[in-house]
């Protein structure tokens, strides 16, 4: 059972991995931080966990991007060694080719040793949305097969219950009918008076497509959709759907930092 997160007391100390761990200290002294400088604290804390000899899954996000430029820089330091990455979408991939970091891919290390990555949104039992940066699919093909999932987020992104932010959960679907595929999945939640959208691009009402040349629809949800598993399974029984931006106990870290420290959670 996981435990409980309190956004109130967030604070910095050591990485502690024994299941259910909860590390937190107290700051000595409150400072205003950036979200961003905030998403750097999280993932710098995140490569704690990476040992030289590793196959790392590299995430995909304005996050995850600190954390492939943390390993980046440890490589190039010696600080790192034999690191073989794994990157989760083509923009991660030329980050870590101009980091140095040596690449391969699931057909040459089907089981990696670590993943890090960020999320959208991260519920009391560390379930996640992930897919707002359209990546979805390749991470989660890659965090599926990690020994260890590690997940770092500001503040933010904690919700009491998937879809409680308000904003997107997204869906790849094939970009065949997607109006229909679009139609069935808003009808599939309407008791959570679901409202489905078309990702475009910003500069233009064209549709947005992955790496893998889908589209995405965007689900807005303004009630809780209820048991996470059934309803993922549900979306993808849908024809046209490839996967959901739902990561249901998929994560064994979660690492929030806030504006007074850093706290580390383990799935127990």
């Amino acid at each position: 059972m996981a435990l409980a997160y309190n956004p109130h007391f967030i604070g910095t100390g050591n990485v502690d991995t024994a299941a259910g761990a909860l590390m937190t200290s107290p700051s000595p002294s409150p400072v205003s931080l950036s979200q961003d400088e905030l998403k750097k604290i999280a993932g710098f804390k995140a490569v704690e966990f990476v040992e030289s000899g590793m196959v790392v899954g590299l995430g995909t996000g304005s996050t995850a991007k600190h954390a492939v430029d943390r390993i980046g820089e440890l490589l190039r330091q010696g600080v790192l060694t034999d690191i073989v990455g794994i990157p989760t979408s083509k923009k991660t991939h030329e980050q870590a080719l101009s980091l140095n970091i040596p690449l391969s891919d699931l057909e040459t290390h089907p089981v990696i040793d670590l993943a890090i990555d960020g999320a959208d949104e991260v519920d009391p039992d560390m379930n996640l949305v992930k897919g707002r940066g359209g990546s979805l699919l390749r991470e989660k093909m890659i965090e599926c097969v990690s020994k260890k999932f590690v997940v770092i987020v500001d503040e933010s992104k904690l919700v009491d219950y998937i879809g409680g932010s308000g904003l997107a959960m997204p869906v790849e679907i094939v970009p065949f009918c997607w109006k229909f595929t679009a139609q069935m999945l808003q009808s599939l939640f309407k008791d959570a008076d679901c409202v489905a959208k078309l990702r475009t691009l910003p500069e233009s009402e064209n549709p947005y497509v992955t790496d893998n040349n889908n589209y995405i629809i965007d689900l807005y949800f303004k009630k809780s959709i209820g048991d996470l598993k059934a309803a993922g399974d549900a979306i993808l029984r849908i024809p046209g759907v490839v996967e959901h931006g739902m990561f249901l106990d998929m994560a064994t870290t979660l690492i929030v930092a806030g504006e007074h420290g850093v706290t580390v959670k383990n799935k127990a």
